[in-house]
């Protein structure tokens, strides 16, 4: 005999027996004693409803397992509503700017769909994977979108790129002032009497390229042409790490690094702190983005802050005015970093000092 309850099980001849009927919107509404319209309002959280009824409705739905169908609602809508995000995982200020989308583009009626950039996928197969679920606008964050793909030419999505590697026609740009951001490091340091600075750049990375100009321009500034110090690197803790080994075998250090980004400096400061340097009373350290590892109360790093928040809402507003206000003019909007001051930089040692009585 077949299972009298109905879970599904085999009957022994092939067949299953019948499955709990899945609980609809109708039910709900039965349950709740509203119209099944109302029910269908409060789940699109859309006005016409009183707080008590969305709450009795959420009660009612959770009691009998209700969950709305949102890929049935997708397509019976003209339009999807929904901004696809390309990201990487491995960057915290990208985590940051996820974060910050969402109350972004609920803000203004839009759902988001992520799809994260690893080594196994290239950027061509995510866009695709994201224009298959029919999203109207794609917002991408530190990547190296491919230009040529056939989603940019007439009739494809909008684009809107945070932070790119680099600007394409067609697309719209969210941006830091990087030269600023590095401008104020720079600036910051030279107040606190320091004159070696060097920076470890990051590499082929998104903004490295820009960081690197200003820190070079910053200096020439100052009149500190001749302290400039550019080590290779790139935006990990171990490329932080690489560069203070270098530094430690070269003999005199300089008085402060600035990296690349925080990740590259936590690499500085691990190693410069192993090897008996102190920070920032021998070294000082500046990190990049003032992410939430520069934030941790044991690291308390130094570092230029990108508003991620900002970032996030100029982005989706971009994307808005593409589909909902018709622009077709390309933006490039360029927001201004800030330096936010710890404890990973100070005064610079005197300068007299053998570089042995560093290593105390």
């Amino acid at each position: 005999m077949g299972d009298p309850r109905g879970t599904g099980r085999s009957d022994g001849r092939g067949t299953s027996a019948a499955r709990p009927k899945r609980p609809t919107m109708s039910d709900v509404a039965a349950r709740v004693g509203v119209s099944q319209a109302l029910v269908s309002l409060v789940f699109r959280n859309q006005p016409g409803a009183s707080a008590d009824t969305r709450r009795r409705v959420f009660q009612a739905a959770e009691e009998l397992g209700y969950r709305p169908d949102t890929a049935a609602q997708l397509l019976r809508r003209t339009r999807s509503r929904q901004l696809g995000v390309l990201f990487t995982m491995r960057q915290p200020h990208d985590v940051g700017i996820v974060e910050a989308l969402y109350p972004a583009a609920r803000k203004h009626g839009y759902t988001l769909v992520l799809n994260a950039m690893v080594d196994t996928r290239d950027e061509r197969q995510a866009m695709d994977e994201l224009l298959g679920l029919r999203c109207e606008a794609i917002i991408t964050i530190g990547t190296t979108f491919e230009r040529h793909h056939p989603a940019t030419g007439v009739g494809g999505p909008s684009i809107v790129e945070i932070n790119p590697l680099t600007r394409a026609a067609g697309t719209d740009v969210v941006r830091t002032a990087e030269r600023n951001g590095i401008r104020q490091a720079v600036d910051h340091l030279v107040a606190q009497g320091h004159r070696a600075i060097a920076h470890v750049d990051g590499g082929a990375m998104p903004a490295a390229d820009e960081r690197r100009r200003g820190y070079r321009a910053a200096m020439r500034r100052h009149g500190l042409a001749d302290h400039i110090q550019v080590h290779p690197g790139d935006y990990t803790e171990e490329s932080g790490a690489r560069a203070a080994r270098d530094l430690l075998a070269r003999g005199e250090l300089p008085t402060a690094v600035i990296a690349g980004n925080d990740r590259c400096a936590h690499g500085l400061l691990g190693t410069f702190l192993r090897a008996g340097v102190h920070v920032p009373e021998d070294v000082s350290i500046v990190g990049y983005d003032d992410s939430q590892l520069a934030r941790l109360s044991f690291i308390d790093l130094t570092s230029v802050r990108q508003d991620a928040a900002e970032a996030a809402e100029r982005a989706v507003r971009a994307a808005v005015e593409r589909l909902d206000e018709g622009r077709t003019a390309d933006r490039d909007i360029v927001l201004d970093p800030t330096l936010v001051v710890r404890g990973s930089t100070g005064p610079a040692r005197t300068p007299s000092a053998p570089d042995g009585d560093l290593l105390r």
